[in-house]
């Protein structure tokens, strides 16, 4: 069951930025975002919380910009921009492993010279994708793109992670998404408005993305918060890595991307730090009472945020 779980995750993932090229294709960014966030704040509007206080919904709200908001803005855009779908996902694989190096610098995780590899490695197949995307005429603005969406996560996930000291601080996970996706759909509805590009096409192909990239949403933080909770949110975490190479394959079949060298390479390499960072999530870490620093709690993730869906 494990292996289903982790195949699930990774297809499913993936599937997200192929939304996002699907769109492209169908309507302006923000009008495909607006409607996606409207259809996912319909559905979990049963679980908006009836009564919070008021520092727990400005904390949603800086979370909703962060991990839904500017992550998506920025991987859609990306997508208009002419960026592949299998580089924007590559370059947002990257985000599990800032978020672990980013933890040790702050003290709250042992850094180790596995997890130092992984990271170059990984930024190394970054970087050989990029590079063929930009000798295929890819614009560096492009490319900068889905890199600010994969900080704006990365940041959110930090403060998640920094306001959550125990499961007991913590808001419930349907609540904190469903609280998101309201603020989420506010804000973009508004911007979409004020731009004028909240009508949708009366075409097929924008309900199909619309509906693609709603069930994607769902369903990949969903599977998200599966794995973490049986397998482990390190290897959750991990299993990110594998999603460029499926978003790859993906936009090959649907939409006849070609596959550079340059892509596969940089693909292989990010494998191999897959390969390092679960070799180094195995090892032991530091218990609380021993010297160093302490690991962090049970149920909490150096992946997305526990509160950030996608």
């Amino acid at each position: 069951m494990a292996t289903i779980r982790a195949l699930a995750l990774v297809l499913v993932w993936s599937s997200g930025f192929i939304g996002a090229e699907l769109g492209a294709r169908a309507a302006p960014p923000t009008t495909l975002l607006a409607w996606r966030f409207l259809v996912i704040a319909v559905v979990l509007l049963p679980w908006l919380p009836r009564a919070a206080d008021r520092r727990e919904w400005m904390r949603q709200a800086v979370l909703a910009v962060l991990c839904q908001c500017l992550y998506l803005v920025g991987v859609y855009w990306a997508a208009a921009a002419g960026v592949p779908a299998g580089t924007s996902a590559l370059i947002a694989s990257l985000q599990p492993a800032l978020v672990l190096a980013a933890a040790a610098l702050l003290g709250s995780r042992r850094f180790r010279f596995a997890h130092a590899c992984g990271l170059t490695l990984g930024s190394a197949g970054v970087a050989l994708t990029a590079a063929g995307d930009l000798s295929a005429g890819v614009s560096i603005t492009a490319l900068v793109l889905p890199l600010l969406a994969m900080l704006s996560l990365a940041a959110g996930t930090l403060l998640q992670q920094r306001w959550t000291t125990t499961p007991r601080t913590s808001t419930p996970l349907m609540q904190s998404l469903a609280t998101q996706a309201v603020i989420s759909a506010g804000l973009i509805t508004a911007y979409t408005a004020v731009v004028g590009d909240l009508t949708p096409p009366a075409t097929t192909a924008f309900w199909t993305a619309t509906a693609w990239a709603a069930l994607a949403g769902i369903g990949s933080y969903g599977l998200y918060y599966l794995v973490t909770t049986r397998d482990g949110a390190e290897r959750a975490s991990t299993l990110l890595y594998l999603t460029p190479a499926a978003t790859a394959l993906w936009a090959t079949a649907m939409f006849s991307e070609p596959l550079r060298r340059t892509a596969v390479i940089g693909l292989l390499v990010s494998a191999v730090a897959v390969a390092v960072l679960n070799t180094a999530s195995k090892g032991p870490v530091k218990r609380r009472g021993e010297p160093g620093p302490d690991p962090l709690p049970p149920g909490r993730s150096v992946g997305p945020a526990t509160a950030c869906g996608r």
